[in-house]
C-alpha cells in the first residue's frame, strides 16, 4: 500500500517550505525503501524550486543528495539488505535496455519506459506510472534497487550526502579526461562543487590550482588539496596564465569570457563544464581549432561510477564538508547559498521533522 511520510514541500516559487504529508508509491518488488538521514541542498534545488529552469511542477519536494538506511525490501531485491546505508542521487530509474544504460550511463538513457523517456530524475520528473517524482527533503523514499548505492563505513551520512551530487559530478569528468599525477588541473570556482573537485584531483594525483574572484578562500583550498590559488580578477591575470593548464574544470553557473579561459589551455588542454549558466555563451570557434582544444560539458556520471566515486572518497579519506541545519533552516539556507555563505554544502538533518 502507498504510505505517507513528512516532508518539506514548496506551492509556488514565492512561497516558503512547509512540512506536510507526500505519499509514497506502494513499494513493488524491485523497489527499496530507505529511511532518509541526510538531505544535501543543492544549487539545482534552488534553480527548480525558483523556476530558473522553467516552470516546475508544483507542489513539490526536492532533494537528490540522500543518505540514509534501507528499511524495507521488495521481494526481488537481491542487491540490499534492510539495515544497509545508502544513498541515492539525480537519477531514480531509466529503461535499462538502451545502448547507453547497457554501458552504465544511465544518465543519458535514450530509451521509453512506461510514461517516461529518458532517465527519471529524482524530483520534478515524469515517472514511469505518469506521477511526478518527489526528491528527498524528507523522511523515506521509495526507490528502484538499480538506482542505489553503497556508503561505505568510513563516510558519515552528513558528508556523505552530497557526494551523490556534487561528489559524482565533479568526479565523473576528472576521471573522463585522466587528471592524474604530473597534470596541471585548474578548478574555477570554491562552492559545493569546487571543493569536491580539489579534493578528488589532488587524491588523483593532479597539481591543483584554484581560480577564485579573490584570494580570501586561500587557506582553505590549501587545505582541500589546492597547491595554488588565483584570482581572476588581478590584472593581466590571463595573460601571466597563457597555455598553462591541461585540464580546466569549470564548476560555476555564471557568465565566463571563454575565450580569455580558453587561453589558458595547452595544445590539446581541455575545458569541461559542469555548472549550468543561465545565458548561453560565446563560443570563439578560433580559439578550439587553434591548439587542438577541447571545449566540454558534463552531466553527473552512472550508477556503477557513482559507487566508483564513493568508494574512492572513503579510501582518500574525504567527504563533502558540510553545515548541518534542520528543516525549520531551508528557507534561509536557499538565501545563502544564492549569496555564496556556505562552506560548502548544507545538509538537512532529516530527525528534525
Amino acid at each position: 500500500m502507498p504510505f505517507t511520510v513528512k516532508a518539506l514541500q514548496k506551492t509556488g516559487p514565492d512561497k516558503p517550505f512547509q512540512v506536510v504529508e507526500i505519499s509514497r508509491r506502494d513499494p513493488r518488488p524491485d523497489d527499496v525503501v530507505i529511511g532518509i538521514r541526510a538531505a544535501g541542498i543543492c544549487h539545482s534545488d534552488i534553480h527548480t524550486v525558483r523556476n530558473e529552469w522553467g516552470r516546475a511542477h508544483f507542489p513539490l519536494t526536492v532533494g537528490h543528495e540522500i543518505a540514509g538506511v534501507v528499511e524495507s525490501v521488495g521481494s526481488a531485491v537481491r542487491r540490499w539488505k534492510v539495515g544497509d546505508r545508502v544513498g541515492v542521487g539525480c537519477m531514480v530509474n531509466s529503461c535499462g535496455t538502451c545502448q547507453e544504460c547497457l554501458a552504465g550511463n544511465e544518465q543519458c538513457c535514450t530509451g521509453t519506459h512506461g510514461q517516461s523517456r529518458g532517465m527519471v530524475g529524482t524530483y520534478d520528473s515524469t515517472d514511469v506510472d505518469g506521477t511526478i517524482t518527489q526528491g528527498g527533503y524528507a523522511q523515506k523514499i521509495v526507490v528502484n534497487e538499480r538506482f542505489v548505492c553503497r556508503i561505505p563505513d568510513a563516510l558519515g551520512f552528513e558528508e556523505a550526502a552530497p557526494l551523490l551530487c556534487a561528489g559524482i559530478t565533479t568526479y565523473s569528468p576528472l576521471a573522463a579526461w585522466n587528471a592524474r599525477p604530473g597534470s596541471q588541473v585548474a578548478v574555477v570556482g570554491l562552492g559545493g562543487l569546487g571543493h569536491m573537485g580539489v579534493q578528488i584531483a589532488a587524491a588523483r594525483g593532479a597539481e591543483v590550482t584554484v581560480f577564485t574572484r579573490t584570494l580570501r578562500k586561500q587557506d582553505i583550498a590549501r587545505e582541500l588539496g589546492a597547491s595554488h590559488v588565483l584570482a581572476t580578477s588581478e590584472d593581466g591575470f590571463f595573460k601571466a596564465h597563457r597555455a598553462s593548464f591541461d585540464l580546466i574544470l569549470n564548476t560555476i553557473s555564471a557568465q565566463i569570457p571563454l575565450r580569455s579561459y580558453l587561453g589558458l589551455l595547452r595544445p590539446r588542454g581541455v575545458m569541461v563544464n559542469v555548472g549550468l549558466p543561465p545565458e548561453p555563451l560565446e563560443l570563439p570557434m578560433g580559439n578550439l581549432i587553434n591548439g587542438n582544444k577541447v571545449l566540454a560539458g558534463s552531466n553527473i556520471g552512472g550508477i556503477a561510477q557513482t559507487q566508483e566515486m564513493l568508494d574512492f572518497c572513503a579510501a582518500h579519506g574525504f567527504g563533502a564538508r558540510v553545515e548541518t541545519i534542520g528543516v525549520d533552516q531551508v528557507d534561509a539556507a536557499y538565501d545563502r547559498v544564492v549569496a555564496g555563505d556556505v562552506r560548502f554544502r548544507f545538509v538537512i538533518d532529516t530527525s528534525t521533522f
